[in-house]
C-alpha cells in the first residue's frame, strides 16, 4: 500500500508542472495572436527554403502587421534560396506595404543565399547577425528576373 502511495506522490509534481507548462503556452499563444496592439514590433522567422509557403506566410504576417498599425515588421531570415518567382511576390509584397519591414539575417552563422539575397536587399532595413553568409549568383536567376528585381528595387516595386 505504501509502494502505490509513493508512486502516486512522484507522479504529482510531474502532472502539476505539466499542467503549469500548457497553462503559461496557451498564456503566450493568446499574447502572441492576431489581436496585437498598435505600434507592435511584429517577428516573422522563415528557416528554409523560398517557396510559395514561405511567401504566403510572409505575405499574411504583413497583412496582419498593417491591420493591427504595427509600427514594423522584423523578418528573421535563414535560408539557401529558393524558387525566383516566390522571391519575387515576397519582393514586391515588402516593397507595396507601409509598414516598415526590417529582414534581419540570423542566427549567427546563417545564411541569406540566391533568393534570400533579393528579399534582404528588398527590406526597408537589413541587418545580420555574426558570421553570415550572403551570396546570389547568376545561376540560379535568369538575367530578366535579376534586372527585374533589381529595377522594383530601384523604382519601390513599381
Amino acid at each position: 500500500m505504501t509502494r502505490t502511495f509513493l508512486r502516486q506522490r512522484r507522479r504529482l509534481p510531474w502532472v502539476g508542472s505539466l499542467a503549469i507548462l500548457v497553462g503559461l503556452l496557451v498564456l503566450v499563444a493568446a499574447a502572441c495572436g492576431p489581436g496585437g496592439e498598435p505600434g507592435a514590433v511584429h517577428i516573422l522567422t522563415t528557416d528554409g527554403d523560398v517557396n510559395p509557403v514561405m511567401e504566403r506566410y510572409i505575405d499574411r504576417g504583413i497583412d496582419n502587421a498593417e491591420d493591427n498599425q504595427a509600427s514594423a515588421v522584423v523578418i528573421r531570415l535563414d535560408t539557401p534560396g529558393g524558387l525566383v518567382t516566390s522571391m519575387e511576390d515576397i519582393v514586391q509584397r515588402i516593397l507595396a506595404t507601409d509598414v516598415p519591414v526590417i529582414v534581419y539575417v540570423w542566427p549567427s552563422g546563417g545564411k541569406a543565399a540566391s533568393a534570400g539575397t533579393f528579399i534582404t536587399m528588398a527590406g526597408h532595413v537589413a541587418a545580420m547577425a555574426p558570421s553570415i553568409i550572403m551570396l546570389a549568383t547568376t545561376r540560379s536567376l535568369n538575367s530578366s528576373s535579376a534586372i527585374r528585381v533589381a529595377s522594383m528595387a530601384q523604382t519601390g516595386g513599381e
